[in-house]
């Protein structure tokens, strides 16, 4: 009787243990679950879920807040998220808030993220919906990798090819890095460069100490520049040579048509310095007048020697006598 009692009250400690862990879990997975807290529900559209289940978590700035309720087809080929969040932080998450996909690690389960929302935005109510925003695809971002892979492999290749090229000495650049003349050609461009911009660099500094000094009172620049006087007279001056060189291109046009006319033969001028013929005609006449002019002088020279006029001009000669005299 005894071991029967012994029996039953084993058998009732087992059961009462049996009994308080089975109510313990139901107590954690209901807390982790978030079923016996005061929750209000919010709601999202996605095309596409990406593996999302009933039950994954609802985080919020690194905090688990809820539990996704339901999954739900929506439209024509959407999915609508039912999330039961804790009614306590209902007040830190805004109606412009958004909702993505994540992972719970980086092999995890699914996840809901809710993030953003601006303090000028009202908190969400109960059943308010949240934007929602596609999270990166994988198999995307995998296919983008390989084709990645596949290109980097080509411009290994490729590089590979050059640089033996390089090394054997092929092409300009590997006959630049293998051929010792080059190089040194090369060098001594690099040195005659460096030396021409010294050169220039001192020539412009000269330059740059002569316009300072072309720049300084009493120099002509400056009182052309600064100096109104000075450039006043320098523009009368200009004026003057102009209107000369005017005056000049005047002179000379006339002087031209002088000389036309000095070779044209329908004038005086013209006929004696061209006209050949003319000249032998006026050197004859002149040559008869001479000889005119000397029979005139010889016949007047005759004449004091005549009756009617000898005793006039004997008064003449006694009359040049007396004056002579006196």
């Amino acid at each position: 009787m005894r071991n029967d009692n012994k029996k039953s009250v084993i058998v009732g400690v087992f059961v009462l243990i049996g009994i308080i862990i089975f109510i313990a879990g139901v107590l954690t997975m209901g807390g982790q679950q978030k079923k016996f807290v005061r929750s209000i529900k919010l709601n999202a559209v996605f095309d596409d879920i990406g593996g999302l289940q009933t039950g994954n978590n609802v985080w919020f700035s690194g905090v688990k807040i809820g539990t996704v309720r339901k999954i739900n087809f929506y439209g024509e080929s959407q999915v609508e998220i039912v999330m039961s969040v804790e009614e306590k932080v209902k007040d830190y998450i805004r109606k412009d808030s958004k909702a993505t996909i994540g992972s719970d690690g980086l092999i995890g389960n699914k996840i809901i993220v809710i993030y953003g929302g601006t303090t000028n935005a009202p908190a969400v109510e109960d059943g308010d919906r949240l934007t929602a925003e596609m999270p990166l695809d994988t198999d995307k971002m995998m296919e983008t990798l390989q084709e990645n892979n596949k290109n980097l492999v080509t411009i290994t290749e490729n590089l590979k090819v050059l640089t033996t090229k390089i090394a054997e000495g092929k092409g300009i650049v590997g006959a630049v890095m293998t051929d010792s003349v080059i190089a040194e050609n090369f060098k001594n461009t690099l040195s005659n460069l460096e030396a021409a911009s010294a050169k220039s660099n001192k020539m412009m500094g000269d330059i740059g100490k002569f316009t300072s000094g072309l720049n300084q009172k009493g120099t002509l620049l400056y009182d052309i520049t600064n100096d109104r006087e000075t450039f006043a007279n320098l523009k009368a001056t200009v004026g003057e040579l102009q209107a000369t060189a005017e005056n000049t291109k005047t002179l000379t046009d006339n002087l031209n048509k002088v000389s036309e006319k000095l070779d044209d033969q329908n004038n005086a001028v013209g006929m004696l310095l061209n006209d050949p013929e003319f000249a032998r005609n006026l050197k004859s006449t002149m040559v008869n007048v001479d000889s005119s002019a000397l029979n005139l002088n010889r016949g007047l020279e005759a004449l004091e020697y005549t009756w009617p006029f000898r005793k006039g001009f004997k008064k003449k000669a006694k009359a040049d006598a007396k004056a002579a005299g006196n």
